[in-house]
């Protein structure tokens, strides 16, 4: 798969393709269907099948005071659209100057002139535009005069009848609740970060960790889960991770520490994804190093567990 940064213009090979126009954070089930619809249409007419969708999510630049809400980084999208058959992506600079084009200019400039799409699919609830001007009536209206089509998708519904959505989603996550987020994502939420050096107190007694911030990510329920870690060189391993402030500590710190089963090494530098699979318990506050430490052994029996479940 191609792919182009706020590209001024599309190489001919990607011209007249369709497109999956939105966000896409998370990359559910609901945006999943967008995109092979547009897949499905590219491939019956022979022309690209194309992602276009943006960062950082608008939400950062009008609420930047909102706290962090990221369900993937941008290349871990860009990674699954690879993986579901995508030709290219696009991703647009959503900033001050791109939130100011009108409608108008949004569709002349980028659908038409630099990306020369010939069909475009959305969720209905995608908006575009200055002031939110634009939507998929607005797309349908003038695309024929600019030579694409234009459609939009339902949102799809999970077993249980409710929409799926990022909200729904981030409210799993912020509940405890990693194995809904992974029914309506296809899969576990997982944060990828580069390993930092931190206090190395997990030495201490006998846990070593990898330790992640958390960035722009979403904060999920602060506790300890059942994980698996998957290293850049593909090998993946078990393991038991604390997500939170490390209440034993001073100063507390923000941080997603995992201890990864069978593995010896050096990971410090070194990218890693963490995938949150089961919620164990809440951090809590114990009673001295020991009680830590017994406490973690127990963690990694449960861990160990409700992974193989």
């Amino acid at each position: 798969m191609e792919r182009f940064i706020h590209a001024d213009a599309l190489p001919d090979a990607f011209r007249g393709g369709v497109a999956a126009l939105g966000n896409f954070d998370g990359f559910h089930l609901g945006h999943q269907a967008v995109v092979a619809r547009a897949r499905e249409l590219a491939r019956a007419a022979g022309r690209p099948a194309i992602v276009v969708t943006f960062d950082p999510h608008p939400a950062r630049l009008f609420r930047p005071e909102a706290p962090p809400f990221a369900l993937t980084a941008v290349h871990q999208r860009l990674a699954l659209f690879e993986a579901f058959g995508m030709d290219a992506a696009v991703v647009l600079r959503f900033d001050r100057d791109f939130a100011a084009l009108t409608a108008d200019q949004f569709v002349g400039d980028w659908l038409v002139r630099r990306l020369g799409v010939a069909g475009v699919v959305t969720g209905e609830d995608f908006t575009f535009g200055r002031h939110r001007s634009g939507d998929i009536g607005r797309l349908a209206r003038t695309g024929p005069a600019n030579g694409f089509t234009a459609e939009a998708v339902e949102p799809v519904r999970s077993t249980d009848g409710g929409v799926v959505s990022s909200t729904r989603i981030r409210e799993a996550l912020k509940g405890g609740d990693p194995q809904t987020a992974a029914r309506l994502m296809t899969r576990p939420f997982a944060i990828e970060g580069v390993v930092e050096h931190g206090d190395k107190r997990g030495r201490t007694i006998d846990f070593p960790t990898a330790n992640l911030t958390l960035g722009d990510y979403l904060r999920p329920a602060y506790g300890v889960y059942a994980v698996r870690v998957r290293l850049r060189d593909g090998r993946r391993f078990d393991g038991v991770a604390n997500l939170g402030v490390r209440p034993m500590f001073d100063p507390p710190k923000e941080l997603l520490e995992t201890y990864l089963f069978g593995f010896s090494g050096d990971l410090y530098g070194e990218t890693i994804a963490v995938e949150l699979h089961h919620f164990l318990r809440p951090e809590w506050k114990l009673d001295g190093l020991e009680a830590l430490r017994a406490q973690i052994a127990k963690d990694c029996d449960d861990a160990r567990r409700t992974l193989v479940l």
